[in-house]
């Protein structure tokens, strides 16, 4: 052990230099002369301020210092030294207490001090709050807010020694915000006066006409607070939902808690950026109501028109100044390649375009092939020929779209085309769909790209601005093709979920998270369909309903079903598909005899079909409802017995397996713990390659576990087949699981923390608009959650409350004892 090493409170500071390995290509030979010199440095700078060195890596140091300050003024020289190097280092300082081991240091403080100095850039000094509030107060020291470190599970307020500008921390802050393709010119005013103003205010909507460039001024006022916010900055794109019911489901996926959006906001710190509501105006209150649930949230909304709901601010957006719109005209030309000047052409391009940041984009694209002088020309001819926008629209809005056209008209005849075609998808769309739909090319794509009128959002998909998109709506009206790409659009997404439907078997967490993207285009599709082709609408509802079900879009879904089940026509086996998802879907949302009416009926239609296969799967969601939803065991067990019956005289082993985990099921609910138990390890078996009947199958030996009151083991099993839960994307199987371990913890003496868990649960459901009691597991529950009841007496409301305060998402971190 070494007897050097300071004791007690301890200040550590690691150093390393930034851009090693780009600084090794440049240099060569040299770099290990700079390297030694770098050394010395920061060695001279231990040695005045009585540092340790604890430990060197290659260009790295670890030192420890008795005395905060110390080790402050120690790292200003380290800094200070290399400045006018071509090595900068990056430092973390942070003040614990760490324990002292024949190894040297160990603890939870020397792995954060290492994360604080790898969240720097080269030549910046950052410290925590801990080693900054043992500072003498006249220290240069800049707060840099709240920011989640890489493996360490609370955020850890930072500060930076000196006032030197650097980018963001290298941090973990969640956020969703898109990555700007290039800076924001002009609005430093407006983005200084939206952050203060959001400081003050809690809802606060930048309106203006389309163009003025509302949506990329508000993603730079977010990206502002990412790092200062503690809980997060979410950017909710709506452009492409057309219904306000919606909003709050877009927002809740956007931040992560798909069903349960009050209990996730409620206590945290966030920011939400809601983009494009101007046509979603009725989802107004359902902010209002998210913001009353949760005093730490801040919403930045763009429309075109306020919301109009009590503590609004309101921020019109005017066009650039005349500077500020030419060197935007300047820098976005030059980003094609035209080295252009801020000259008085270029002032004519920008007043001709009434400085809208959107039109000026659209233009400067145009200089790859046109250099000022001929765009002007070109301005001046087009756009007294274009402005066929409405005579009482604002002269903005007519120049905007006066742009946009002549933006069109310069496309070739292809290029326009795939535009307006292009314009049919709602919201982010795959490239393998546009080329299917509107018979694109990767060429033609990425030219439309080029010339922003499409961006590419990740994941091989594509983004069409909504200006632009309308704009493409009008033309393909005009076409006359608009009807023949609605159904082109509804075919290929209806293609698509047929291919989940058959598929979900063998691959249902990949298909269900496809859905979930597409699931704008997936819903226009059916809205489309339901007025133009009611059958197929049969069939695409149908198609879905396993991922309405599985996703927890359960009233949503039992809507879309019910609506085209109340048409007549369609086929048969369309038919007994949308039967048995809506039977399915009724039950869950607390229509229990009419789910049973239509499942039932489901099976004597797929009989008369003949197809065995949907009649044992409908036999199987029989069977389920009837013992989670009717708490009829005996006619469960014979609805999964047929089922699999027929799988196995079908040779059907994937299907036998699934009837199987029914069976297995109603042994629980029966109290057959040693049949279960027997059959559970069979299907964990036959599950190895599949994750859905390895979920079953864990949480069916837990049950048994927890009959036979041993605790421990079935809190692990529940574990198991909640990550299972997880990973499928089942809502409501993850929330079994939680109250699987919340029984566990109870039967081990951990009260409290059982009955928040289950309260979670209880806020979860009533969320989505269900409120399951199936007998068995009722019982069960009110055998060990009774018993924590019992045990905390008049603190056990208490621990219900909290749970029903938690978020969903902690109290599956809870369940799982991982951080959130």
């Amino acid at each position: 052990m070494r007897d050097d090493l300071p004791r007690g409170t301890v200040t550590f500071v690691f150093t390393d230099v930034a851009g090693s390995t780009r600084l090794l290509q440049e240099h060569g030979d040299a770099y290990a002369g700079l390297l030694a010199a770098h050394r010395d440095v920061v060695r001279a700078a231990l040695r005045r301020h009585s540092g340790v060195e604890v430990d060197t890596q290659g260009d790295a140091f670890f030192a420890a210092f008795t005395r905060a300050s110390d080790a402050a003024t120690a790292a200003d020289e380290m800094r200070d030294g290399l400045r006018d190097g071509p090595l900068r280092v990056r430092i973390g300082i942070h003040t614990g207490e760490p324990l002292v081991t024949q190894e040297g240091y160990v603890g939870l403080d020397v792995h954060r001090a290492a994360r604080i100095a790898a969240a720097a850039h080269g030549g910046q000094v950052v410290l925590s709050k801990t080693t900054r509030d043992l500072l003498d107060s006249d220290r240069p020291l800049r707060d840099l807010g709240e920011h989640r470190l890489k493996d360490l599970a609370e955020a850890e307020r930072l500060f930076q020694l000196g006032n030197g500008e650097f980018p963001p921390l290298r941090t973990l802050d969640a956020t969703n915000l898109p990555v700007a393709a290039s800076p924001l010119l002009g609005r430093e005013r407006e983005v200084a006066e939206l952050v203060e103003l959001l400081g003050d205010r809690r809802l606060v909507t930048v309106t203006g006409p389309g163009g003025t460039g509302k949506t990329r001024l508000a993603l730079q006022v977010a990206a502002e607070l990412v790092g200062v916010v503690s809980d997060g900055v979410f950017w909710v794109p709506l452009g492409s939902l057309t219904d306000p019911r919606l909003v709050p489901t877009e927002i809740a996926q956007a931040i992560g808690a798909p069903d349960d959006l009050a209990g996730f906001v409620r206590g945290r710190e966030l920011v939400l950026l809601l983009d494009n509501f101007e046509h979603l105006l009725g989802a107004a209150p359902a902010v209002a109501e998210i913001l009353a649930a949760a005093p730490g949230l801040r919403v930045l909304a763009t429309s075109r028109a306020p919301l109009r709901i009590s503590g609004e601010a309101e921020f019109p957006l005017d066009p650039l100044d005349a500077t500020s719109a030419v060197a935007l005209f300047v820098e976005r030309a030059r980003a094609v390649g035209r080295e252009v000047e801020p000259d008085a052409t270029v002032e004519a391009v920008c007043k001709r375009l009434d400085s809208l940041p959107l039109a000026i984009e659209l233009a400067a694209a145009r200089t790859r092939l046109l250099a000022p002088e001929a765009l002007l020309a070109r301005l001046e001819r087009a756009l007294p020929l274009l402005t066929d926008g409405s005579r009482d629209a604002p002269e903005r809005q007519r120049t905007l779209r006066s742009t946009i056209e002549w933006s069109y008209e310069l496309l070739d005849e292809a290029s326009r085309s795939l535009l307006a075609r292009l314009a049919v998808f709602a919201g982010s769309f795959p490239i393998e769909a546009a080329e299917v739909v509107c018979k694109a090319t990767v060429s033609e794509l990425s030219s439309l790209v080029d010339l922003s009128l499409l961006k590419p959002v990740g994941d091989d998909r594509l983004l069409m601005l909504e200006t632009i998109r309308e704009y493409g709506l009008e033309r393909l009206a005009e076409s006359g093709e608009e009807r023949t790409f609605r159904k082109r659009r509804a075919s290929e997404f209806a293609r698509l979920a047929e291919a989940a439907y058959n598929e979900r078997g063998e691959a249902e967490a990949e298909w269900s998270s496809r859905l979930d993207r597409d699931h704008d285009d997936l819903r226009a599709a059916l809205e489309w369909l339901s007025t133009e082709d009611p059958d197929a609408a049969l069939e695409l509802a149908g198609a879905l309903g396993w991922f309405w079900f599985a996703r927890g879009y359960l009233t949503e879904g039992d809507a879309h079903l019910g609506a085209v089940l109340s048409g007549t026509g369609g086929s048969e086996r369309a038919w007994a598909r949308a039967l048995t998802a809506s039977g399915a879907l009724a039950a869950r949302t607390g229509k229990v005899e009419e789910g049973r009416m239509r499942l039932e009926e489901a099976v004597g239609r797929w009989r008369g079909l003949g197809d065995h296969e949907e009649t044992a799967a409908a036999l199987e969601a029989l069977g389920w409802l009837l013992v989670y939803d009717a708490g009829d065991d005996v006619a469960s067990l014979a609805a999964f017995e047929e089922a699999q019956s027929i799988r196995q005289d079908h040779g059907d082993r994937a299907g036998e397996t699934r009837a199987l985990v029914g069976v297995c099921q109603v042994l629980v609910a029966l109290g057959e713990a040693e049949r279960a138990e027997a059959l559970a390890n069979e299907l964990l078996r036959r599950g190895e390659d599949d994750l859905r009947t390895r979920h079953f199958a864990s949480h069916f030996l837990a049950d048994c576990s927890l009959l036979r009151g041993d605790c421990g083991a079935a809190e692990e099993r529940y574990r198991e087949s909640l990550r299972a839960a997880l990973e499928l994307g089942d809502v409501f199987e993850t929330s079994v699981e939680v109250q699987g371990v919340a029984m566990a913890m109870a039967g081990k003496g951990e009260s409290a923390r059982a009955l928040e868990l289950a309260a979670s649960v209880e806020a979860l459901w009533r969320s989505l608009g269900t409120d399951m009691h199936v007998a068995f597991w009722d019982r069960l529950l009110e055998r060990y959650l009774g018993a924590a009841r019992s045990a905390l007496g008049p603190d056990a409301e208490a621990a219900r409350t909290r749970g029903l305060e938690r978020s969903f998402e902690e109290a599956v971190a809870l369940a799982l004892e991982e951080p959130p």
